[in-house]
């Protein structure tokens, strides 16, 4: 296992971290309490040592199955990060406020949720531009400063919008999306954070599974999930986004490994400091051990850049992930 320091405190992450979207629920199909309880705990027994969570995941309900899984642990507990500043309404909805009610509410139902007196990394989930960025950043600041989480972070922040929040708070992490497909930060976020000391932990490493390995053409989603509704499982994307996988894991079985491993080193030789993987069954985290002990060089970059010119014609981000302000 490879490490990562948080900026400003003594915290030590594995530059693997659990993402537990899935384990939620929403927009996944579903969750199994049960399987998720041993995928944190195979996690964990792999050397993870950090898991990312969220109350919008499933609406509490990733938060209270990872304070489970942790509470049963008989292992190091792991670091816990969160988020804040998304409010749902009862059909299913979200919308974006990290007003400093919102966020001083939230604290304490996550605190309970996940089983803690403290939250080792606290970031606000989405920005919301209909509150001053000054004044969110206040409020994790005075959370902070009242022991109730340690770290403060953001996720989906623009370069901008981070150096306005870091003008109040420090800024110890960021979380955008990252992968071999999404690569729109390797412009503004990446740089931006190495230039300030901010850690990424970047989530979407497998781009909702594409970058798995195990989807064929034939693979198919129901309910809620929302590979149903995203532009890269529709055809004909789909098929492109597929060959290129294809093309990739030819490349990953020259250096002995699978696509899902080059794609979660790609992250990381790329200049993230922490990846985001997705699993919410125990077996998923068997490739785990793959992803360490080698590095991707230049000539693999050009070869992946080739491989998405050639198959990916028409690609489109992850902005259909963003949910809307508030009314």
């Amino acid at each position: 296992m490879e490490y990562a320091t948080i900026p400003g405190s003594d915290m030590r992450a594995s530059r693997v971290a659990l993402g537990t979207w899935a384990i939620g629920g929403w927009l996944w199909g579903g969750t199994d309490e049960t399987e998720s309880v041993r995928a944190i705990h195979a996690a964990l027994d792999a050397g993870v040592n950090i898991i990312d969570t969220a109350p919008v995941y499933g609406f509490g309900r990733s938060e209270e199955i990872v304070g489970k899984a942790v509470a049963a642990y008989p292992g190091q507990p792991p670091l816990l990060a969160t988020k804040a500043a998304l409010e749902w309404t009862g059909d299913g909805k979200v919308a974006r406020n990290s007003t400093p009610e919102r966020i001083a509410a939230e604290v304490d139902d996550s605190l309970r949720r996940l089983g803690v007196e403290r939250i080792d990394i606290y970031q606000v989930h989405w920005p919301d531009e209909r509150v001053p960025f000054e004044d969110t950043a206040a409020e994790m600041l005075r959370l902070k400063e009242a022991g109730k989480i340690g770290a403060i972070g953001v996720s989906n922040y623009s370069p901008a919008q981070m150096d306005a929040f870091a003008a109040v708070a420090p800024l110890a992490t960021s979380q955008p999306p990252y992968n071999i497909f999404e690569r729109g930060i390797e412009a503004d976020v990446l740089p931006h954070c190495r230039n300030k000391g901010i850690a990424t932990l970047t989530y979407g490493a497998l781009c909702r599974g594409l970058l798995s390995g195990r989807m064929r053409p034939d693979t198919a989603f129901f309910g809620d999930d929302l590979r149903t509704w995203d532009p890269k499982f529709q055809s004909p994307r789909f098929g492109h986004y597929l060959a290129a996988v294809q093309a990739l894991d030819d490349l990953a079985r020259g250096h002995g490994r699978t696509v899902l491993q080059l794609a979660v080193r790609f992250v990381l030789d790329k200049g993230a400091d922490i990846a985001l993987w997705g699993a919410r069954r125990a077996d998923q985290m068997r490739p785990l051990d793959g992803v360490f002990g080698w590095n991707l060089g230049e000539e693999d970059f050009r070869a992946i850049d080739a491989i998405l010119a050639e198959h990916v014609t028409d690609p489109v981000g992850p902005e259909f992930m963003g949910p809307p302000h508030r009314d």
